[in-house]
């Protein structure tokens, strides 16, 4: 890392000419499938080694707030208004020769460090607070200890995000979508290490074990602060070769500054809103499933004003979730996230002009391949979610009956995938075109929508834990519906009527999809077997037909857009 006293002026080396965003989205695409083929098989060694149990759902939990905080600053509020901003600075560089591009993204990055050292001991503090205070089960009160083990990592993976944000603008998107990789190799490591060295499948005893698992969470929640130290070591030397040098906690009250601030306040309303939703969603899946007691007995049961209620959610809900968000979170990282992410500094560079024509056309060829991509994965992972649940998943501690816990609330996640994907590419258009309010009033309405239908359909219907998925469906799918519409009339049209038509095809091609599929596993060849090869067997012939027919009636019905991006790379 850059040492602090280095503030010698180094002139920002002029960004190279933009390529195409489909060639960029490839890149990360790339990467970003290692990663999660990584995050793949992390999962699975967790679901072996832990299965849905206490040790795992806490630390699910404990280590979904670094990441909330991700989304919130590094990802969010301060990075949607830094880049654009910054990628002006470093235009205005390249034609005059002058600007203070590094400077206000050294700025920045103080201003970021101070704010999530001040968070992270406000936080401890509430932590120490909620301890000492409050009457909490085992398992609660573990997921609170790891919590705050794990809590200085939101300055790291913060730190970690924001600084990719500044390569990006550079086109360097290669290291920041390799640096994931680093994360999952260390979970695997210590998960495989750790069970060894503790014996894990060795004991019988159902208090042992999850002592045992207990341990081995502690371990990996130090383990991941030591990932995040190395995630930032290893952007410094591009960071440095883009001209950016670490001034930390220099003057980083500047103009700058201040209106990255400005713009960022409804972003990170906005971000806190769904950010908010999250946790409520976490913390329903805490507080209204099963727990289980220093014994290992199951606690079906509270009390509420003197009545005995059944908790709706049976034990380990929060780590079944987690596995079914997983999945459908497998092919909107790879494809989704990657095109929004590569998508955006063009078009914050394209929203500057009073011609916004670009802009109208780039939107378009980028929402046709998120609907492309969103819609077929929709669908075909409903398809595929029992083969591979199975496969990934059920072996050491996890059984066949949480098999069928998380292949329920999958269905519900997988049919929201093509929203998902949609609402990536939709909230960085609004940002490019500085308009952070009405990213921030749809937050609002996903909170509300999200709450009103998951709690009654978890308490009043037997869904159980899959009504949380079914409400992050309803959510998010009237979100981006009523996103779209709006920013079609805010730029003038980006040809919503040519999408729609597009989009009855692509329907069209995903329900012939499924029909092959459905009809193949009715012919006398296709497996039956609940084994891992059977599972294997099912799985290919699934994706090989399904991507076939899915690909073949796209180009059939004129759904060109392979070629329509290949003319782009040009």
């Amino acid at each position: 890392m850059s040492n602090a006293s280095d503030t010698s002026p180094v002139p920002a080396t002029p960004s190279p000419a933009p390529k195409s965003y489909v060639v960029h989205a490839q890149v990360i695409g790339v990467l970003t499938l290692l990663s999660r083929i990584l995050g793949m098989a992390r999962e699975s060694v967790a679901a072996g080694v832990f299965g849905a149990g206490v040790a795992w759902s806490a630390f699910t939990v404990a280590f979904t707030v670094p990441n909330l905080f991700r989304k919130l600053f590094g990802e969010g509020a301060l990075s949607a208004a830094f880049i654009p901003l910054y990628a002006g600075a470093i235009r205005d560089e390249e034609s005059s020769g002058t600007g203070p591009a590094n400077a206000f993204a050294a700025a920045s990055v103080s201003l970021l460090t101070v704010i999530l050292i001040a968070l992270t001991i406000v936080g401890e503090l509430i932590l120490w607070g909620v301890v000492a205070l409050t009457d909490l089960r085992p398992d609660q009160l573990l997921t609170i200890k790891l919590t705050a083990i794990m809590l200085p990592y939101v300055l790291l993976i913060c730190g970690t995000a924001f600084l990719s944000g500044i390569l990006q603008v550079h086109r360097k998107f290669a290291l920041p979508a390799f640096a994931p990789v680093l994360l999952n190799v260390i979970h695997i490591g210590v998960m495989v290490v750790g069970a060894w060295l503790l014996q894990l499948r060795a004991t019988t005893n159902q208090a042992e074990t999850i002592a045992r698992q207990t341990t081995l969470v502690y371990w990996l929640a130090y383990f991941v602060l030591i990932a995040g130290v190395l995630q930032i070591v290893m952007l410094v030397p591009s960071l440095r070769a883009t001209g950016f040098r670490f001034r930390w906690f220099g003057n980083f009250w500047t103009p700058p500054v201040k209106k990255m601030l400005l713009m960022s306040v409804p972003v990170a309303l906005s971000a806190g809103v769904l950010q908010c939703s999250v946790l409520i969603d976490k913390g329903l899946s805490v507080f209204l499933s099963q727990g289980v007691d220093a014994s290992g007995q199951v606690i079906t049961s509270f009390s509420f004003l003197g009545h005995d209620v059944l908790y709706p959610m049976q034990a380990g809900a929060v780590a079944r979730l987690g596995w079914a968000q997983f999945l459908y979170q497998f092919p909107l990282g790879v494809f989704a996230i990657a095109l929004a992410t590569a998508i955006f500094p063009s078009l914050s560079a394209e929203a500057m002009n009073k011609d916004r024509t670009q802009f109208r056309k780039s939107l378009n060829h980028g929402i046709e391949a998120t609907l492309f991509e969103g819609i077929a994965a929709s669908v075909g992972l409903i398809l595929v979610a029992r083969p591979a649940i199975r496969l990934l998943f059920e072996h050491g501690s996890f059984t066949p009956a949480d098999t069928e816990l998380v292949y329920r609330s999958t269905i519900f996640y997988a049919a929201g995938i093509w929203a998902f994907s949609l609402q990536q590419i939709l909230n960085r258009a609004y940002y490019a075109l500085h308009d952070t309010k009405t990213p921030l009033y749809m937050s609002i309405v996903v909170l509300v929508v999200n709450t009103a239908v998951e709690v009654p359909l978890v308490f009043m219907t037997s869904l159980g834990e899959a009504g949380m998925a079914a409400g992050t469906l309803v959510s998010f799918s009237l979100q981006v519906l009523w996103m779209l519409w709006m920013l079609d009339r805010r730029v003038g049209g980006i040809g919503l009527g040519r999408l729609f038509k597009q989009s009855l095809k692509m329907l069209t091609a995903a329900a012939l999809m499924a029909g092959a599929c459905l009809g193949v596993q009715r012919l006398p060849f296709y497996p039956t077997g609940t084994n891992n090869a059977a599972s294997v067997m099912q799985l290919f012939i699934l994706m090989a037909l399904g991507a076939g027919v899915y690909i073949g009636a796209c180009a059939l019905m004129g759904v060109h857009l392979l070629s329509a991006f290949r003319r782009n790379r040009k």
